[in-house]
């Protein structure tokens, strides 16, 4: 019931920010006069209830394609990635949880992401360069970590949320072009650039409110017990955070609205994304893990 009212919630924040953004757009577009006084204000929910209800569907049953197809990930199996599919398979077993679906990402910058609606239709993805970076060990607390996301049902929220969050970057960008260069008018109405600049942060503080810095904590903990390897999963992350700082990903459609579902930060820590930052800092993600294998008698 927990996972289904958090659900619950995110859709019902979506719903209250697509129909406010709808709202600010409509009424800067009627103070520039792209829209004639005394036109009907209700078409605004009339066109965006079947929308925002189209749009639950889409995100709910597909939004893990779409996290997937953004990111060029492709589907493979015990045969294409023997060493992938057997540390998944051995901690599923060990977390008591189904096999998921496994998915590489083209790309060398090391890191993972697990996505999907629920522990059955989960899938967990990884990059060449994970692969190419950890050894056995360190890729156990990794997929550990993932497994925990499955396992704690965050991935529907945290992929639904994501979409969510990167198609509403995607409209903004649409309607400030469109003011700007594509206007019937020389002199578009400032307040329509703004209300359009206004949704593109909303991306990421949909998903900096939507998910918590405690799910990464909690996930590095569970992980960790699930494998019994904190001190493996602390070498990963600061082998991760080194990686992807020298190396961020730059390829597809990777924006701060993606980034919550990966292990550690995959994009450069500019202004922006180091304000809406989901991820805690890994140092502190290290240090508690070194304390629980201290305090819990962890060996590796």
């Amino acid at each position: 019931m927990g996972a289904r009212l958090k659900v619950f919630l995110v859709f019902a924040l979506l719903w209250f920010v697509f129909i406010g953004i709808a709202y600010g757009i409509f009424y800067a577009l009627l103070w520039a006069g792209y829209i004639p006084p005394g036109s009907g204000y209700y078409w605004v929910l009339a066109i965006m209830v079947p929308v925002l209800l189209l749009f639950n569907i889409i995100t709910y049953f597909f939004s893990d394609r779409m996290v997937l197809s953004a990111y060029e990930a492709r589907i493979v199996d015990e045969r294409s990635a023997p060493r992938l599919a057997r540390t998944v398979q051995r901690i599923a077993t060990q977390a008591n949880l189904p096999m998921p679906r496994l998915a590489i990402v083209p790309s060398q910058t090391p890191n993972a992401f697990a996505t999907g609606r629920d522990p059955e239709h989960a899938v967990v993805a990884v990059t060449e360069g994970l692969l190419n970076t950890l050894d056995d060990e360190e890729m156990e607390g990794v997929i550990g970590h993932e497994m925990a996301h499955v396992q704690n049902r965050d991935i529907l929220v945290m992929t639904v949320v994501s979409s969510a969050a990167a198609i509403i970057s995607i409209i903004a960008r649409v309607v400030i072009y469109q003011a700007m260069f594509g206007g019937r008018r020389q002199n578009v109405n400032p307040l329509v650039l703004l209300g359009a600049a206004i949704t593109a942060p909303i991306a990421a503080m949909l998903v900096q409110f939507a998910i918590s810095r405690n799910r990464e904590y909690k996930a590095d903990r569970v992980g960790a017990r699930t494998t019994m390897k904190p001190l493996a999963l602390a070498r990963a992350l600061s082998r991760l955070e080194s990686a992807n700082e020298r190396r961020p990903m730059r390829f597809g459609h990777s924006s701060p609205a993606h980034s919550s579902l990966f292990i550690v930060k995959p994009l450069s820590g500019g202004t922006f994304v180091s304000l809406f930052s989901t991820h805690p800092p890994v140092k502190e993600r290290i240090r508690r893990l070194q304390r629980m294998a201290e305090k819990e008698g962890y060996v590796r």
